[in-house]
């Protein structure tokens, strides 16, 4: 269902460029307020466009700590690595200092990944035991099949509300995966679905629709029951989508 949430621009850069600035404007916000602001990213194909717009923009990005919403166990150097497209595209660029990254390890085991980037969060957020994290800004996409983060159609993360991160093996593609889990990004402050182009116009209109069936479409979950919810898409992706 199309809503006021859903920002539609011409083209994918445009969207791109609407997306960077609302992003940046939420990271400004926290940083004045506190001096420091934190933004989980996803990774894929989608994210490209938006990642140089956000390394191209003239911000002050000291105090600003980078996270990832899930990462595929492979070492930082792999073409497949979502640390690795974030770094080409816009960490270098953008001189992100190295303590303000704070990768998932997916070189090593997968459940020792995700212990140590679990350990990692609950230092930075000084979090006691039964807290979550609250990123200002989760970035996600949607796959064509509906998952967003590494929370995949009726896997068996998506009734986990209290967990941080964790290993998952993805039966459909047959490789193991590290995730933040739905409590954490249904606590963040501000979810930035970035869906761009006409292959995502099908899924999108799964997820906006009448019926609710988050264990086939996971990112029904998080666009339903965030409290924060702006999807940024362009003509391709979202023209012909019913208002609601």
């Amino acid at each position: 269902m199309m809503s006021a949430r859903v920002r539609q621009a011409p083209t994918t850069e445009a969207a791109a460029s609407d997306a960077a600035q609302f992003i940046l404007q939420i990271l400004r916000a926290a940083v004045e307020k506190r001096g420091s602001a934190s933004i989980a990213l996803s990774g894929g194909s989608s994210p490209k466009a938006l990642f140089s717009r956000l390394a191209a923009a003239k911000f002050d990005w000291n105090g600003v700590h980078f996270f990832w919403v899930d990462e595929r166990a492979v070492p930082p150097g792999d073409a497949d690595s979502n640390y690795r497209l974030a770094r080409e595209l816009l960490l270098e660029p953008a001189r992100i200092p190295h303590r303000q990254i704070h990768r998932i390890q997916a070189e090593l085991e997968p459940e020792e990944a995700a212990r140590r980037y679990l350990a990692e969060m609950r230092s930075f957020f000084g979090l006691s035991a039964a807290d979550l994290p609250h990123f200002d800004v989760v970035h996600l996409g949607v796959g064509p099949d509906g998952h967003t983060a590494s929370l995949f159609p009726d896997g068996p993360l998506l009734a986990d509300r209290s967990g941080i991160a964790a290993a998952v093996y993805v039966e459909k593609l047959k490789s193991w995966r590290i995730t933040l889990l739905p409590g954490v990004l249904l606590a963040a402050g501000q979810i930035v679905f970035f869906a761009p182009g006409e292959e995502k116009r099908e899924i999108l209109q799964r997820i906006w629709g009448p019926e609710y069936n988050p264990a086939r479409w996971p990112a029904q979950l998080i666009d339903r029951e965030g409290k924060n919810v702006a999807w940024f898409a362009d003509r391709a992706a979202a023209e012909g989508i019913a208002d609601c």
